[in-house]
């Protein structure tokens, strides 16, 4: 029987972040509870960071299935955590809580939902390689997880920033406990980037340029070619400047959107067991 009404028995699901209201998040899960018959609820909430352990000790006080935690609280919510998962202590961060039995288990879906969104559109991960540019939470997720997936080789290009810093103790952890060999690189050095892209199959952006303006993180378009395939992090715009360059020249491209929603579904079926109906939640975030 549908669920038509929250009652008594109805479970909630939290996102935690500040700002919150702007999340797409509630569109998506709430559907989602809808289409799989799932008496349960998701509501966004703007938590300070001065709050943040009072919001996470509420999934324990208010027996929530569980909550995603957004910006800025992604790094501070691990301390919170009875338990993490293996990309959850890899990345160091996490986006979703699972409570179960009592425990609060840190996970982090966005590696995830990159990978399903790499399968989704055919892209081979194992035994390729991948130019990435960027050294920020997302690109950390995308490594971690396309690293345990396979990947032979990841080539990770950024500008010198403590990011960068960051970035290099990470790989040492990601390269100790999978066979991936990952190298870190300037930005600004064209002659490896253009020897790392020579050798890669999969160029990512997942820095943030292209999102506001119509600019592109890559200095020279002559670098892409019709059989690499461009992936953007980023779903706002659709096509960002970097992948309207890929496009002219006949590579296949790919925007965030389907990271979005693949990440969203991995914490879904971690919440409910369920698997989320994919294929009537994509077309309804695509238009929103």
């Amino acid at each position: 029987m549908e669920r038509t009404a929250i009652s008594g028995y109805t479970r909630l699901v939290g996102f935690l972040a500040s700002p919150a209201k702007h999340s797409i998040s509630p569109k998506m899960h709430n559907l989602a509870f809808k289409e799989t018959n799932t008496d349960a609820v998701y509501l966004a909430f703007d938590v300070s960071k001065e709050e943040l352990e009072n919001g996470i000790q509420a999934i324990r006080t208010f027996d929530m299935l569980g909550a995603n935690v957004s910006m800025p609280h992604k790094i501070a919510a691990v301390s919170y955590m009875d338990e993490l998962t293996e990309a959850a202590e890899l990345i160091g961060a996490i986006n979703t809580i699972i409570h179960r039995d009592g425990k609060l288990i840190g996970h982090n879906t966005d590696g995830v939902g990159f990978c399903e969104s790499l399968r989704e559109n055919q892209v081979a991960i194992s035994g390729e390689t991948m130019t990435l540019l960027g050294a920020g939470g997302a690109a950390t997720a995308m490594i971690c997880q396309a690293a345990l997936d396979g990947m032979q080789t990841i080539h990770v290009f950024s500008r010198k920033s403590p990011r960068y810093e960051r970035m290099k103790e990470k790989i040492k952890e990601i390269t100790a406990k999978t066979n991936c060999m990952i190298t870190l690189t300037e930005l600004s050095d064209q002659n490896k980037l253009a020897t790392a892209l020579k050798e890669s199959s999969l160029l990512v952006n997942a820095t943030s340029v292209g999102m506001s303006d119509d600019t592109s993180p890559l200095y020279d378009a002559t670098l892409l070619r019709n059989d690499l395939t461009v992936y953007d992090a980023i779903y706002n715009p659709r096509e960002t400047h970097l992948l309207k360059q890929a496009k002219a020249v006949g590579a296949k491209t790919i925007n965030g959107l389907g990271m979005l929603v693949y990440q969203g579904a991995e914490a879904f079926e971690c919440w409910t067991g369920k698997k989320m109906p994919v294929d009537i939640i994509k077309p309804v975030i695509e238009n929103s």
